[in-house]
Formats: structure tokens, C-alpha cells, sequence
């Protein structure tokens, strides 16, 4: 059994989460200790007890430690390798991440028996984690490129802290997961800007799309307001997407990235657009196909496909916590190569 120390790097959700999906995908049981330690408030919270069971209920692992607070748990995987597609429902019951939830267990519902369903109930739009817009257009399609068929569908918005969305997944596994490369970004061949207000006034989105028109200089056409009304509480969040060609070598066939910027209480509507705006201009000036997150969120297909690259602006803590954990469970050599302005080549083999 892996024993693994939930206290390492950044100490958050991540190791627990990325523990519990390499240890379905390798049929390797673990002990998870000092679980977000370095968080406020250590320990499991809704949303990560709510993957620690959905880990479960895919697997069909035993569990010990699954409630609320604790600090470490014990998941001994009873059938190595037997990852059961089905139709599966899981509510976190808070503003807690649908998208992290789903990043628990879709890598072994990609390699599973048979496809899947998967209906997650909770926070679709909450600013410390991927939201469901960077889901859909920047990491399932780059994740298509790899071989399993991933949609995603949002029935209900839910923005943070009132939570109450719902988004649906349909999942068609393959046996194994291709090998990428994305070194090059190419032409840019798309642009977009969405300013979404949910029960806001319209004019919030308004005033950051006008921030996006003047730091970016991007034509009206490409700039859209969406109005949403049935959401349990108020929301914003303004998302910036740039979709590129890959360059003459393909780059993997191109790549969607996302920027986003989250309305708060107080937070002026020029303050959220510049965030979106500063974080796409440090993208486009490095040159680079892979955004700082996207990096994070691939690392982990990229190593259970056993190799793979790609070149991104820089690396976060999260992302370097992330390899140190990969290795901990697979047979695989990852490194990484600073090109200073250039941004940084992570390599799988």
C-alpha cells in the first residue's frame, strides 16, 4: 500500500484527489495522511469527501476515514484494474467543485469496462477551482486528442458560495490513452470574450467586455454578453478564450486556452476584466500552446498514456507538487526544461 503525504508541496486537495485517480488506474491501494494540511481548515471537507466516495463507488474499493474532517484514509482497491462504466450521481451538497469532483474519477472512467454517466450537483463556477467553461472548451478537447470521447453539459449554473448547479458528462473509454505533443501554438484562429451575470445587472458585463475591447483590442463581434436567471444565487465570471492552429507541425492539432476572471462582493466589474485580460496577455506574449493550468490538468492523462509533451508559461506550485506525485505511482520520468521567455517543456517518458 503507497503511503502518500497529503502535507507535500501545496498541501491541498490535489494529492488526494490525483492519489485516489492513479490509484484506480494502477490498481494500487494507498494511505493518505496529513490530508490539505496545508490548508485553514486540514482534513476533508464536502467536496473532497464527496470524491473520496465517488472514487469509491467507481472502483468498488474499501474505504476507511471517509468523514468529514478527517485527516487521513485508507482506499484498498479490491479488483485491480476493474473500473465499472455505469450511470453514477454524485452532490456535493455545498458551493464545492463539480469540475474537481469529476477530475477524480474521469481518468479511470476513461479507461473503464464501458461507458459512462456522470451527473454531478453543486458549484460549477467557483473561483479556486477550474470552472465549467475551462472544462469544456480548453482540457476535454485537448483530452479527446488522446483517444476517449468526453462531453459535457451544463443543465444549471452554480456560482460560488450559493452553489446549486449541475453539469452531466458522457464518457466512451478506450482501452489507451494516446500520446500528445503540444510544443508549438501556431496562429491564433479564434478569439472570444463572454461576460456572464447571473441575476446581475447587465451593465456589470458591459463595463468588463469594455476593458477586454481596450487592453485587447478585440473586435465587438468577438465579444458577447450572456444573461443567466435561473441560478440559486447571484454570479459572474468574464471568460477570455483563445483557440490557436498549433503551428506548422500541428501541435497536437491545436489548442483551446481560458482565462477567466470572478465577480465578488465589493470587487469593481474593471478589476475582475483586468484579471482575465493580465493573465491571456502573459499567455500570448510567451508564445507558448499550454496556459499554467491546462499544464496541471494534463500532467496526469499524459503520464497514465506513459509519455507525452508540451510547452507552457511557467510551473505552479500545484503543478510541481502534482510530479512529484505522478512518479510516487507510475513508471514514468518526467522533466522539465526552462527556456526562460519561452516558457518551460514538461516531458513524460
Amino acid at each position: 500500500m503507497q503511503t502518500i503525504d497529503g502535507s507535500q508541496g501545496e498541501g491541498g486537495g490535489q494529492i488526494l484527489r490525483s492519489s485516489l485517480a492513479f490509484a484506480m488506474v494502477t490498481g494500487q491501494s494507498c494511505r493518505i495522511e496529513n490530508i490539505r494540511a496545508g490548508r485553514k481548515k486540514p482534513g476533508l471537507m464536502r467536496q473532497h469527501l464527496t470524491a473520496v466516495r465517488a472514487a469509491q463507488a467507481v472502483s468498488g474499493a474499501t474505504v476507511v476515514g471517509d468523514e468529514i474532517g478527517s485527516t487521513q484514509i485508507e482506499f484498498a482497491v479490491e479488483n485491480p484494474g476493474r473500473v465499472s462504466g455505469g450511470e453514477y450521481h454524485f452532490s456535493i451538497g455545498t458551493a464545492g467543485s463539480t469540475t474537481l469532483v469529476l477530475q477524480t474519477v474521469l481518468p479511470a472512467l476513461m479507461l473503464a469496462d464501458g461507458p459512462s454517466v456522470v451527473v454531478l450537483e453543486g458549484g460549477t463556477h467557483n473561483p479556486f477551482a477550474p470552472p465549467f467553461d475551462f472544462l469544456v472548451r480548453a482540457f476535454l478537447p485537448a483530452l479527446e486528442k488522446m483517444g476517449p470521447k468526453v462531453r459535457a453539459t451544463l443543465d444549471r449554473p452554480g456560482f460560488y458560495p450559493a452553489g446549486g448547479g449541475r453539469l452531466s458528462v458522457t464518457i466512451e473509454p478506450v482501452k489507451k490513452l494516446g500520446v500528445m505533443e503540444w510544443l508549438e501554438r501556431g496562429e491564433t484562429v479564434r478569439r472570444s470574450a463572454t461576460a456572464t451575470v447571473a441575476n446581475l445587472s447587465r451593465e456589470i458585463a458591459e463595463r468588463e467586455l469594455k476593458v477586454v475591447r481596450k487592453k485587447l483590442n478585440w473586435a465587438d463581434e468577438c465579444l458577447v454578453v450572456n444573461e443567466v436567471c435561473d441560478t440559486p444565487g447571484p454570479g459572474n465570471i468574464l471568460t477570455l478564450e483563445v483557440e490557436s492552429d498549433g503551428g506548422e507541425s500541428g501541435g497536437g492539432g491545436g489548442i483551446c486556452e481560458v482565462f477567466t476572471g470572478f465577480g465578488e462582493m465589493n470587487r469593481p466589474a474593471e478589476v475582475v476584466a483586468k484579471q482575465a485580460v493580465q493573465a491571456c496577455q502573459r499567455y500570448l506574449s510567451c508564445g507558448v500552446p499550454v496556459g499554467e493550468y491546462l499544464a496541471d490538468q494534463l500532467l496526469l492523462p499524459m503520464a497514465i498514456a506513459g509519455g507525452g509533451a508540451f510547452r507552457c508559461v511557467r510551473l505552479t506550485r500545484h503543478t510541481q507538487t502534482h510530479i512529484e506525485l505522478v512518479q510516487k505511482f507510475l513508471d514514468c520520468q518526467i522533466t522539465t526544461e526552462s527556456h526562460g521567455r519561452d516558457g518551460v517543456i514538461v516531458r513524460v517518458s
